[in-house]
């Protein structure tokens, strides 16, 4: 069996150089001015000769920081959670942080533990893409204080930061897009809205752009994102309920639009020709299905740097009043909505 590696540690740097430890620390610690020219050369040999690399997170803890930024994202398998979590990670990374992420999978009891364990690493802010956290996450956060800023889902009852999608202005688009191509019946079609406001507020908007269009029948259905049968029922009855009208369809996240084009594929129905279809969330293959998707792109970059910036700003010590920063969609139009 073999012996586990030596790891390097100041004191063996230190020895190296004939020195001593408070020597090696002043100069990793950007007092080598304190030093003389043959002290700083003979360290610098000895760092290089052992592969030396100190402990950012001691040295931090030392200084009373981490540089380190929590993020708990609900659904990292979601095109748009992959887009914030670049984007984030880009950010954290100019501003010289170290970002540590968690994946809930949309479990709330995962979300209080990854809150737990974020701050047992000293963290110093957080950013939160909520499922739905319950009164015992909402007192720990309440009673830890930490800096925290939330992207696109509130937290009921929880004042907070927020920055996101405009979800009014870009679901009203879309909806409009869709009655001036003519079609007359309109299907919504999210997961379980339940607690989680970007949904209700899409669905809210969608609503209330048809209200003004008595003679276009508007629907809506909610449907777990992997219930492939239940999705195959609810689009096969819209599909037939209309018959020969134009009808369409619009998906409130990518994720489902994905399990809206499988099933319209298995129910042998063309989108484009046979059905419209406009999903939220710009996706990769959206420009290659068939006629291509039409979709809601959201500036995912611009949410992602502007969560960092704020948390960054609260962990300054920013006492500004809360606020919801909202971003404006961006409406693609493919051949899945043509005339």
């Amino acid at each position: 069996m073999n012996a586990r590696p030596h790891r390097v540690t100041i004191s063996d740097v230190a020895r190296a150089a004939n020195t001593g430890k408070t020597s090696v620390s002043r100069y990793l610690n950007g007092e080598q001015h304190l030093l003389s020219e043959d002290l700083r050369g003979r360290i610098q040999r000895a760092i290089a000769s052992l592969n030396y690399h100190p402990s950012q997170m001691a040295r931090g803890l030392r200084r009373g920081r981490t540089r380190l930024i929590g993020l708990i994202i609900a659904d990292i398998t979601n095109p748009y959670s992959v887009h914030i979590l670049s984007s984030i990670e880009a950010a954290c990374r100019e501003q010289g942080f170290t970002l540590l992420v968690c994946n809930t999978n949309n479990e709330v009891d995962q979300e209080l533990h990854y809150l737990d364990l974020l701050r047992s690493y000293q963290v110093e802010g957080i950013v939160v893409n909520a499922v739905g956290m319950r009164e015992e996450g909402l007192n720990r956060l309440q009673q830890s204080a930490l800096p925290m800023v939330l992207i696109d889902r509130k937290i009921p009852n929880f004042a907070c930061d927020v920055v996101g999608l405009d979800n009014l202005q870009a679901t009203s688009r879309a909806t409009e897009h869709l009655i001036k191509q003519g079609f007359e019946a309109i299907l919504f079609l999210s997961e379980p809205i339940g607690a989680v406001n970007t949904r209700r507020e899409r669905l809210y908007a969608f609503r209330q752009a048809l209200s003004l269009h008595p003679t276009i029948a508007a629907e809506n259905s909610e449907i777990p994102l992997h219930d492939s049968a239940r999705l195959d029922a609810a689009l096969h009855a819209f599909h037939a309920r209309w018959g020969g009208a134009r009808k369409a369809i619009i998906s409130a996240n990518g994720a489902l639009t994905l399990q809206i084009a499988r099933s319209l594929r298995r129910l042998g129905v063309q989108w484009g020709s046979d059905i419209g279809l406009l999903g939220f969330d710009e996706l990769e293959w959206a420009e290659l299905a068939g006629v291509g998707i039409s979709t809601v792109k959201q500036p995912t970059q611009e949410i992602g740097h502007a969560a960092v910036k704020q948390v960054i700003r609260r962990i300054e010590g920013s006492e500004e009043p809360v606020r919801e920063l909202k971003f404006a969609g961006e409406l693609i139009i493919r051949g899945s909505t043509a005339r």
